[in-house]
């Protein structure tokens, strides 16, 4: 090889050597501005609304149509599923965790029956969006929840989402077999605790779950695990 040519190479290489290392020097004090920033100076709050008008009147239509039962706003997915851990759950929260479903229909002890979200007419929506709600309806088809997809400009009414959500069986027995007819039946009975002296050993027993823990891991104890006197932290 020429001596010009491996002058040349040399000069190069010493270039891109220096070059990476004025990166390394500029980034680090970025980084570590970044890390200074006050949550709150840097980025003033500022409140805002929850839901769009057309979630705000899908809302009032399942308060009416399911008087009896609780509705949940912006639910996170990871609020109400839980998953194996064999994998990463890091990845399935950035994954699937993080996405909101826009109304979650309830019983009175929290377990989730449906989940509502409110879309633009078809068509009229991203591409990426479009996946993103394809794969909500996979994961809540996995977990044995309804997801039932609301068009904004095209909302049902009460009735017609009473029937979606808690269709009656067919048959004399329907008014009897409603969950909204059985709740307001029972609001004009007397309660069993109000009867003197009724056996306790025969009251049916209802098992409450608990919601998964914290989707940003809140509820972990995540702090530093004390090194050994001889050990040195891995680079």
């Amino acid at each position: 090889m020429p001596d010009w040519l491996l002058a040349l190479v040399v000069v190069s290489v010493v270039a891109l050597i220096a070059v990476a290392v004025l990166r390394g020097r500029s980034a680090s004090p970025r980084r570590g501005e970044e890390r200074r920033l006050d949550t709150v100076a840097a980025w003033p709050p500022a409140a805002t609304r929850i839901l769009t008008s057309a979630e705000r009147q899908a809302y009032g239509t399942l308060e009416r149509a399911l008087p009896g039962y609780m509705i949940l706003a912006q639910v996170p997915l990871a609020r109400f599923l839980k998953v194996p851990t064999r994998n990463s759950y890091t990845e399935w929260l950035r994954r699937m965790g993080t996405q909101c479903a826009d109304l979650v229909v309830c019983d009175m002890a929290s377990e989730v029956l449906a989940v509502i979200n409110v879309q633009p007419p078809a068509g009229s929506e991203s591409e990426r969006a479009r996946k993103r709600l394809n794969r909500m309806g996979r994961v809540l088809k996995a977990a044995g929840i309804p997801m039932h997809v609301w068009t904004d400009n095209a909302l049902p009414s009460a009735e017609a989402a009473r029937e979606m959500i808690m269709p009656r069986p067919a048959g004399p027995v329907a008014a009897a077999s409603s969950p909204v007819a059985d709740t307001r039946i029972r609001a004009t009975r007397p309660t069993p605790f109000d009867e003197e002296g009724r056996d306790e050993s025969q009251d049916e027993r209802i098992e409450v779950r608990e919601p998964p823990p914290s989707t940003w891991f809140d509820e972990f104890n995540s702090g530093p695990a004390p090194l050994g006197g001889g050990d040195k932290p891995p680079r």
